[in-house]
């Protein structure tokens, strides 16, 4: 049995009383509201639901997280990354991004990316809080990914490609930007083999929430420059 929230106030219950089954499922209700994703993200819950389910906010355990020091690059990314296939901007088209991440991956398909997700994130977005990367190619979207950045830690929520190595080109910018101004982790929610693929690996919920606490517990949001991914020099990888 799963709480169902005070529709007033973002009073979460601890981690402790997630479902094991299915991983991680701890409560229903609330709002996506700004001051609800702030408690939430800051606690290790996110929202994660379909169209006309309820709210459903999750924390499961392991935790899948990417540490920047540990993103695994493969040779043709690196080469990608050094021809400079793509031209990578910052927070220029985030509702252009996450209607992309919306999208249907298969025809007839769902998506988890609600128009009330949507509107949420846009609005986080607009207060600083979320933020998008974008792979643009003869200035056209083709790729990207959008997140949340509390304190030192990216919360990572969806990508998308157009073009091969499109939204891996963003998120290796993402990450090299990210490690030189010190954040500690990206928070990658599920266990994926394509994030698995990239680095990312498993820790147990109760590290998650002590990182959390030390370094997203309080924080103001920022606007990320948009040209500050634009400097990145990928010259020092070998392809």
């Amino acid at each position: 049995m799963i709480d169902w929230l005070d529709p007033h106030r973002p009073d979460f219950p601890p981690l402790t009383r997630a479902l094991r089954e299915p991983n991680g499922l701890l409560a229903a209700g609330g709002q996506l509201a700004p001051d609800w994703l702030l408690a939430a993200y800051r606690c290790g819950i996110f929202p994660w639901f379909s169209p006309g389910d309820p709210i459903l906010w999750w924390s499961p355990d392991p935790r899948m997280v990417l540490l920047p020091r540990e993103f695994k690059c493969s040779r043709s990314l690196r080469r990608t990354l050094r021809r400079g296939e793509f031209e990578i901007r910052c927070d220029t088209a985030f509702a252009d991004v996450i209607a992309a991440c919306a999208a249907p991956r298969e025809p007839g398909g769902g998506t988890w990316i609600t128009d009330a997700m949507q509107a949420a994130y846009c609005d986080m977005h607009e207060l600083g809080w979320a933020h998008s990367v974008e792979s643009w190619q003869d200035g056209e979207l083709v790729g990207g990914l959008y997140g949340m950045a509390i304190g030192k830690v990216f919360f990572g929520e969806s990508m998308f490609a157009r073009r091969t190595d499109a939204s891996k080109a963003a998120l290796a910018h993402l990450v090299r930007d990210l490690e030189r101004r010190d954040f500690k982790v990206i928070d990658c929610q599920m266990n994926t083999a394509h994030l698995a693929s990239l680095g990312g690996r498993e820790v147990p919920r109760s590290d998650f929430a002590a990182l959390l606490a030390t370094h997203a517990a309080s924080a103001q949001p920022a606007r990320w420059q948009r040209t500050q991914m634009q400097d990145i020099d990928w010259g020092d990888m070998q392809a």
